[in-house]
């Protein structure tokens, strides 16, 4: 067996460990869907947030939020944006007030009570994770987390998180992008169904 063939088998075999695991978070994940359809219903916005995989994780989703997820489901767009896309801000921010305290003061300026915020962490240990949910607290914004390993100290600074069971820094990071996919899914669907959102030509926009 050459080495590819081995890691492939062990990626399989551990993701199919943390699915079995996720099943048991089947009804937190449609919890978390209806929460973000209604924020959505109510002019809310989703904020996303995460350090290096994860920031990126955060943009992926935005992305696919405010663009489409399915290449022939066309609609209109859904408001989210990734608190880690502007360099100037997170450069400023981090020179003059700290990189902990890039996020939390970006949720300070352009978060509302409707809005979510969705953090991205492996470990749930960040400070600036652990920042701007502290912040989110005191602006009674709802948040999410989508954690790793055993949740850190973030799971218990959220409203409403999902743990990957895993110490795999790579397999936790597919699986919350999994994740962002069923819920986006789920939201995006719902949306449509009751009428919220309309399907649209893309060659229209």
């Amino acid at each position: 067996m050459t080495n590819f063939e081995k890691n492939l088998s062990r990626s399989i075999s551990e993701k199919l460990g943390i699915y079995e695991d996720l099943q048991n978070n089947v009804d937190q994940i449609e919890k978390i869907s209806n929460f973000i359809y209604k924020k959505i219903c109510s002019n809310g916005k989703i904020l996303f947030c995460g350090n290096g995989g994860s920031a990126s994780d955060a943009q992926h989703l935005a992305t696919e939020f405010l663009v489409r997820l399915k290449p022939k489901l066309n609609r209109q767009s859904i408001p989210a944006i990734a608190l880690t896309l502007d360099t100037t801000f997170l450069t400023a921010c981090g020179n003059d007030f700290g990189f902990n305290n890039i996020f939390s003061r970006a949720l300070e300026g352009i978060g509302n009570k409707n809005d979510i915020l969705i953090a991205i962490s492996t470990s749930g240990n960040s400070k600036n994770i652990l920042k701007v949910l502290d912040k989110a607290k005191k602006m009674k914004i709802h948040s999410i987390c989508l954690l790793g390993n055993n949740g850190g100290l973030a799971k218990k600074n959220c409203n409403d998180k999902i743990i990957v069971n895993s110490n795999n820094v790579a397999r936790i990071q597919e699986t919350h992008i999994f994740l962002g996919h069923t819920i986006l899914e789920h939201v995006e669907q719902k949306l449509i169904k009751r009428k919220k959102i309309k399907l649209i030509n893309a060659n229209s926009v």
